[in-house]
């Protein structure tokens, strides 16, 4: 995987003047009106990392909380993007899986996309910052959540413990594609635990290969047996398990363009994506999206959303 950074549209800004950052912020702020634009251009082209300093130096110079001022000053699907980039990576992870998980029902896209998604030592840094900020663990969360072999695989999932190393040993990935196809498409019934400790506890490559074995037993390739199998939650989950191992950009383009496809827009998954993606891989994200659906992920978004919103979501784009 491409360091942190590499693949991403927003870089460390060169010339970074956190002072003089946050002096354009009170300004865009301060007297009649709100200069989004100004709060755009800053927030959207800093790291995380620099946006942190640009809070510090906020407060130093004025007395004043950027995120409180910003959360009088501005509204809507806007202040849910500025205020997640105000975020630490693990810090906007957290805040979205405690979204998902409280009021009435659960929003287990979410679930599934944070924790399918995000390596070991994300997942651990996770689940100890959750814990520390709603005093409370993840996994206590989920399971009074979620239910039945859903919630398993979100536990094993949070449990951070996959094998990361890239060893792939034929003869397991040989064995492993003949018992998934024997939990699933050979038998009356699936064994779903089958699934479950082969796709969460795997490495990436071996995984891969145990996808060609699986395809020349099944003559159908892993999804569709998944599809054919299993339905609900459950059938999303491992479906995200497997789409991040074969490829996570590709993933992601998936999760953006349903978020706009059709009639009205799920923005919470757009604003999720757009934010936490930006810094990592979004430029692997667009060229995925251009060779899956035919058209740019600028122009999807230039075409479903509007105002500040869409200018901001535009600006952790990068450009058509």
């Amino acid at each position: 995987m491409a360091a942190i950074g590499q693949r991403g549209t927003v870089r460390e800004y060169g010339g970074f003047n956190p002072q003089e950052d946050a002096a354009k912020l009170r300004k865009a702020m301060k007297g009649l009106g709100t200069d989004e634009d100004a709060i755009s251009q800053v927030l959207a082209h800093r790291t995380a990392a620099q946006r942190q300093q640009i809070k510090l130096d906020y407060k130093t110079a004025f007395g004043r909380d950027l995120i409180g001022d910003l959360k009088s000053e501005i509204s809507g699907n806007f202040e849910q993007v500025v205020l997640g980039l105000m975020m630490t990576p693990i810090m906007y992870d957290v805040h979205e899986l405690k979204k998902a998980i409280k009021g009435a029902g659960t929003d287990e896209g979410c679930l599934i996309e944070i924790l399918a998604s995000r390596n070991n030592r994300e997942i651990q840094q996770i689940v100890a910052t959750y814990k520390k900020e709603f005093g409370k663990s993840l996994e206590d969360d989920i399971s009074g959540d979620t239910s039945h072999m859903f919630q398993r695989v979100l536990v094993s999932l949070a449990t951070g413990n996959r094998d990361e190393g890239n060893q792939v040993n034929e003869e397991q990935a040989k064995k492993d594609g003949k018992a998934l196809y024997e939990a699933g498409e050979k038998q009356w019934g699936t064994d779903e635990v089958a699934f479950l400790s082969i796709l969460c506890i795997r490495n990436p490559t071996h995984l891969k290969k145990v996808f060609e074995e699986y395809q020349k037993i099944a003559k159908k390739d892993i999804e569709s047996s998944i599809k054919g199998e299993m339905s609900g939650s459950l059938e999303n989950a491992l479906l995200a398990v497997v789409q991040n191992i074969r490829s996570r950009p590709a993933y992601f383009a998936g999760r953006l363009y349903k978020s706009m496809k059709g009639a009205g827009t799920d923005d919470n998954t757009l604003i999720r994506v757009m934010v936490s993606r930006s810094e990592v891989d979004m430029l692997d994200i667009k060229q995925e999206f251009q060779k899956m659906y035919g058209k740019t992920l600028y122009s999807f978004i230039k075409g479903d959303c509007s105002g500040d919103y869409k200018k901001i979501l535009l600006e952790l784009c990068g450009g058509e």
